[in-house]
């Protein structure tokens, strides 16, 4: 993918959509940006999943498969993106 092209798909974006996605490029772009230096020092995960959290991962799957996800617009109102 070339810049035109990402250009066109960021001139498809509802208003919405678009605040997500600038918020999302914005942070990718500064250099020093707190979030990507925690997770590039957070270490990774080497311990085994519990019985409890493997099942409540498959519930979520299953849910999700099944259509009963939640809505892109709902989780934007959740982290105040959106009204």
């Amino acid at each position: 993918m070339d810049r035109q092209q990402a250009h066109q798909l960021l001139d498809q974006l509802d208003p919405t959509q678009f605040t997500a996605v600038a918020q999302l490029l914005e942070v990718l772009v500064t250099p020093h940006s707190s979030l990507l230096h925690s997770l590039s020092l957070a270490p990774v995960e080497d311990e085994e999943i519990a019985p409890e959290t493997a099942m409540a991962l498959n519930q979520s799957r299953a849910s999700l498969a099944g259509g009963k996800g939640v809505s892109h617009e709902d989780i934007l109102r959740e982290f105040s993106l959106i009204k």
